[in-house]
């Protein structure tokens, strides 16, 4: 198990902190702090506040996703999904949302916006070569193997 520490910033006492919402789910929901309720229009986008910041350790990125129910019934989802937390950032989370739906959203304080996953980092080291190895593979890029 990998320790995550989580500090409520100032003003968002009542704004909950990420937590499952059932026992094997991976993700943890993460619920907006903003200040008052803001307005999505449809092909708008919005940087949303969570009121905390964390330090985890070296080995854990942490991942924010959307939430699939927002996205199915209303449109919303994060953009640059699945946006990296590093390890050694401490400023605050922020859920960058955008509404691909027909109508507007609203999103009021407290309601939960997007999940966060955390998964292990490979510590890796790049090493410029003149030659790779091949692969059958080999260059085959986009659509290569068909539709």
């Amino acid at each position: 198990m990998y320790p995550v520490q989580l500090k409520r910033l100032p003003g968002n006492e009542d704004v909950a902190l990420p937590r499952q919402m059932s026992e094997w789910a991976a993700g943890f929901d993460v619920h907006a702090a903003v200040a008052e309720p803001v307005v999505l229009k449809p092909g708008e986008r919005v940087l949303i506040p969570t009121g905390f910041a964390m330090a985890m350790p070296r080995e854990l990125e942490a991942q924010i996703r959307p939430r699939s129910g927002l996205a199915f019934k209303h449109g919303i989802t994060c953009l640059n999904t699945p946006g990296t937390i590093d390890a050694d950032y401490r400023g605050e989370v922020k859920v960058l949302l955008i509404n691909l739906g027909q109508e507007p959203f609203t999103i009021e304080r407290g309601e939960r916006v997007a999940q966060i996953v955390f998964q292990r980092v490979p510590q890796v080291s790049l090493e410029e070569v003149s030659e790779l190895t091949d692969t059958v593979r080999g260059e085959g890029g986009f659509g290569h193997t068909g539709k």
